[in-house]
């Protein structure tokens, strides 16, 4: 595509015009005014400080983001045209303290399979004054078979190693601008919120890596307003907000998003936090999620969870999983009865019924914990996987069932994306291989950190018989983005031939291994 659209996407001041048909506001509660991005001057007129954001767009629906500094109304113009002729227009109601001054807007009625321009320009409520416009660019799902490209990764900030202004924020976002693809998958870990940064970090090769840090990353978050902060953090990244002010994301939560490894109901022993309560934690960064993210509010269970799905046109849907929201406590993974410890029950009929009822030719489970590697928290596991041959066992139990159903029902053209571990790989499952033998063969890609702390590689457990067929990870823990174990992952669907291609991507943006599925007819 065009420069215009790519790099100077958020410094384009082109004239208002546009609109779209419904708009969502925000809850929240006062917040205290901070660091924004640093190029921001506050003047007489409203201005948005961390750029534009779109997200889980579809055929005709998405929804796009913004933050002002102060209360406005957010005017939207949306248009094919770059130069925004023969716009339509909406505009939001008053963003408030009670949202950190965030806003979202649904747009409906959208034309499918179309590249749109939007842009977002804050309105003073009082005076009408209106403030200079950030652009951004979605394309919506297609109604019928085109060639379809997304990225995925995850991580991001974590582990000592955050926003870099010598190299334009994270190293990773301009590969993925280059990539240019439709949509991107975030698998969790979309910030940090226990992993407070120094200003500089000696490095193996004596150089020094530097961190830009503000109030909220110097300690872990526990308030409302430090879990915001989080958020803002990462978009004092410029190349990171140019990526996602062009490209529409769909965003899942893990774990970092309010502590490492939590689960409901923990108390945590961490000296660090005077909230010790992971419950009270979770609520508030739960808040803070869905108020930075352009993420639409989903069909709630009685869990509150965050799963959907995201179709995008007649060779993809993309069922995204929580598997954190119902998280049962780490324990050894033997347990024997299942108690939906990473699904629960509502998700995975949830699970079952999309999948059967989807028509896309390939159906990519967004998983944001993998499902064979072996994960451990100190002396019991975090993970899926227990480490033991034999039958399905602790969370376990929760796949099983999953794996069995797609067999049962034909569903062959399943594949598992997710992140989490912190190195790229490629995982092919059989049950030749397998002590538990009801499901069809099926492949798990890896990917990520996208700007974090590099680890592994994680032992393989035996129960669904996976194979890795690809790894790469770096030969020391917690190696520095600086170093280049930092991946993404891109999947590409021939609108011929249905093929499914997955490329694991380098830090360099270099192809680091690649594969091409088959689609099976049923």
């Amino acid at each position: 595509m065009a420069e215009l659209t790519r790099r100077s996407l958020l410094t384009s001041s082109l004239a208002v015009g546009a609109g779209a048909l419904g708009t969502t506001a925000l809850g929240g509660t006062p917040a205290v005014a901070r660091r924004d991005v640093p190029a921001l001057v506050r003047t007489g007129v409203p201005a948005l400080t961390h750029g534009v954001q779109a997200g889980d767009v579809g055929h005709t629906t998405g929804t796009v983001w913004a933050r002002s500094d102060r209360p406005a109304r957010l005017l939207v113009e949306l248009s094919r045209d770059p130069s925004f002729r023969h716009p339509r227009r909406t505009r939001s109601g008053v963003v408030l303290p009670e949202t950190d001054l965030t806003g979202k807007v649904r747009l409906r009625g959208l034309p499918p399979d179309t590249e749109l321009f939007y842009r977002i320009r804050p309105q003073d409520p009082d005076t009408h004054a209106t403030g200079e416009p950030v652009t951004g660019r979605l394309r919506t799902a297609p109604s019928r078979r085109r060639d379809v490209r997304f990225v995925w990764s995850g991580d991001i900030a974590g582990q000592g190693w955050g926003v870099n202004p010598d190299l334009g924020g994270f190293r990773m976002a301009d590969v993925m601008i280059d990539l240019d693809p439709d949509f991107f998958l975030c698998s969790g870990d979309t910030v940090y919120a226990d992993g407070p940064l120094a200003e500089t970090v000696a490095l193996p090769d004596g150089s020094t890596w530097r961190n830009l840090v503000v109030p909220e990353k110097t300690k872990v978050a526990e308030t409302l307003d430090e879990y915001r902060g989080q958020y803002k953090y990462n978009l004092l990244a410029d190349n990171w907000r140019t990526f996602l002010a062009a490209t529409p994301q769909i965003n899942q939560w893990d774990d970092h998003e309010v502590t490492n490894n939590w689960y409901p109901g923990e108390v945590l022993d961490d000296e660090r936090y005077t909230e010790q309560r992971v419950d009270v934690l979770a609520a508030r960064a739960h808040r803070a999620f869905f108020e930075y993210l352009p993420v639409e509010p989903t069909r709630p269970d009685r869990e509150n969870r965050l799963y959907r799905t995201i179709s995008y046109g007649p060779l993809l849907d993309v069922f995204v999983l929580d598997m954190r929201t119902h998280k049962d406590p780490n324990t050894d993974g033997t347990e024997t009865v299942p108690d939906g410890g990473v699904l629960g029950h509502e998700q995975t009929e949830w699970l079952k019924h999309e999948l059967r009822r989807s028509p896309a030719v390939w159906k990519v489970i967004a998983a944001d914990l993998p499902l064979g590697l072996v994960v451990p928290d100190g002396d019991v596991l975090e993970g899926v996987a227990n480490g033991r041959p034999g039958a399905p066992a602790g969370r376990e139990l929760d796949i099983a069932p999953v794996l069995s159903f797609l067999k049962r029902h034909g569903i062959r053209n399943h594949v598992w994306l997710t992140a989490d571990v912190h190195y790229t790989a490629a995982h092919h499952y059989s049950p030749e291989r397998a002590t538990f033998t009801d499901f069809d063969p099926f492949w798990e890609f890896v990917s990520g950190p996208l700007n974090a702390g590099a680890f592994g590689p994680n032992t393989l457990d035996p129960t669904f018989g996976p194979e890795a067929v690809f790894v790469e990870a770096p030969p020391a823990p917690n190696a520095s983005p600086a170093e280049g174990y930092q991946f993404v992952g891109e999947v590409g669907i021939d609108g011929e031939t249905a093929e499914l291609t997955v490329r694991l991507v380098g830090v360099d943006g270099s192809i680091r291994w690649q594969t091409t599925l088959q689609p099976h007819e049923r």
